[in-house]
C-alpha cells in the first residue's frame, strides 16, 4: 500500500544559547502506510516531540523532506500549510488543550469552523465524533466539567472530526489514569482501523507500544526497529 506519510533524510539542527549546535534528528526515514499504527519510543529528550512537529508541518526540518500524499512540505505557501495542518492531520498532545470557555461540541465543532463549513454541517459532523468516542452525553458540558479521560476523548474527536490523512499523538494517554488510559488507547486503535487513518504516536505506554503495527525506537537522533525492546514507562 502506499505511503500517506514519508520523510526522507530529515535532520533538525537548534543553536544552543552559545555558537554551538545540537543535532535533534539526524537523517531520519520514516514511511507510514493507510490506518498504519506506528509507535515511536525512546528516552527523554531523545527528539521525539522534535520528529512529531516536523512530521506535522509545525517545524520545518533543517534538511530532508517530509511528504503527505506525496507532496512536499517545502512546495507550500504558508497559507496551504496552515490548511493542510488544520485538514488533512490531526494533533493529540499529552494535555488536551481544549478551549475552557466553549462545550465539547463547539470545541470538536472549531476546525471545521476554521476550515469553512456551515455550521448546520459542522454540529452534525461533530456529534458524530463524539458519540464514537463515548461522549454523546456530555456535548454540551465545558472542558472543566468533564473528567480528564473525557477530556482527552474530546480532543481525540477534535483531531479527527476534518477525516485527516494522518494523526500524530504525543504521549496521548501520559496524564490518565490506567483506566482511562487503556480506554483512550483502544479509542485510538479503533479509529486508525475504522477510519483507515494513518497514525504516529509517541508513548512510554507499553501496551500502546504492543499494539502498534511497528515499533521503532529514536536513538541518536536516527529511527531504528525497536523488535524486543521493553518500553519504560
Amino acid at each position: 500500500m502506499t505511503a500517506v506519510l514519508e520523510a526522507t533524510g530529515v535532520r533538525k539542527v537548534y543553536r544552543s544559547g552559545d555558537v554551538s549546535l545540537v543535532e535533534v534528528l539526524n537523517h531520519v526515514d520514516l514511511s507510514v502506510r493507510r490506518g498504519e499504527m506506528v509507535a515511536i519510543v525512546g528516552e527523554s529528550g531523545a527528539g521525539k516531540s522534535t520528529l512529531l512537529h516536523v512530521l506535522g508541518a509545525l517545524e520545518a526540518p533543517t534538511a530532508g523532506e517530509v511528504r503527505l500524499d506525496g507532496v512536499p512540505y517545502d512546495t507550500l505557501s504558508g497559507a496551504r500549510l496552515d490548511t493542510l495542518r488544520n485538514q488533512m492531520i490531526g494533533f493529540v498532545f499529552q494535555f488536551h488543550h481544549l478551549l475552557r470557555e466553549f462545550t465539547a461540541l463547539e470545541n470538536v465543532m472549531m476546525p471545521l469552523f476554521i476550515a469553512g463549513w456551515p455550521e448546520a454541517r459542522a454540529r452534525t459532523r461533530a456529534e458524530e465524533l463524539l458519540a464514537a468516542v463515548g461522549l454523546a452525553g456530555r456535548m454540551t458540558h465545558r472542558p472543566t466539567q468533564l473528567s480528564g479521560g473525557e477530556q482527552q476523548r474530546c480532543a481525540v474527536a477534535r483531531a479527527m472530526v476534518t477525516d485527516p490523512k494522518v494523526l500524530l499523538a504525543d504521549e496521548p494517554s501520559g496524564n490518565l489514569d490506567h483506566h482511562n488510559s487503556e480506554r483512550l488507547n483502544d479509542l485510538l486503535f479503533r479509529l486508525a482501523r475504522d477510519l483507515e487513518t494513518a497514525l504516529v504516536v509517541v508513548t512510554h505506554n507499553p501496551v500502546l507500544a504492543e499494539r502498534a503495527d511497528r515499533t521503532l525506537l529514536l536513538r541518536d537522533g536516527r529511527l531504528q526497529p525497536a523488535a524486543g525492546l521493553k518500553v519504560v514507562p
